[in-house]
């Protein structure tokens, strides 16, 4: 099986009563998720994460720690998917869709409906309590 990293970013609005979410096109249905996608070749975890968000959202973002890690297994893509879910902070830029065949929609999302699409079950103690593990990129050793 094929090994491929996603990263997502947590972002909270200003009252952090919501959640950016997207809204993915499917093969059979849509479906919310946080913003992110897939690691390229060569890129950092970071980098991944801070690309994917302005590609999927517009929007320019800080990340700084990890708020869960996840895994997956997907039998008919032949792949072996990590999810690396990081908290961020919304830095600049404005709110538009990149790539409409891809996304349908990016809405601030309610914490209590976005929790059941996250994965992450104590997503709203996250920002409160600054909780997180240390990422760090060693470079090219």
């Amino acid at each position: 099986m094929k090994r491929v990293d996603v990263a997502y970013v947590l972002l909270y609005d200003e009252q952090e009563s919501k959640v950016l979410m997207v809204k993915n096109k499917g093969e059979q249905s849509s479906y919310y998720t946080l913003p992110g996608g897939a690691v390229e070749p060569g890129e950092t975890l970071v980098e991944g994460a801070i690309r994917e968000v302005k590609e999927e959202t517009g929007l320019e973002v800080e990340v700084n720690g990890i708020v869960g890690i996840h895994e997956a297994f997907f039998k008919a893509r032949g792949h072996h998917a990590v999810f690396f879910h990081f908290r961020g902070k919304w830095i600049g830029g404005e709110i538009e869709i990149s790539y409409p065949d891809e996304i349908e929609e990016v809405v601030w999302m309610d914490l209590e409906l976005a929790q059941r699409y996250i994965g992450i079950p104590e997503t709203k103690d996250l920002l409160k309590k600054n909780t997180s593990i240390s990422y760090i990129n060693k470079g090219i050793i």
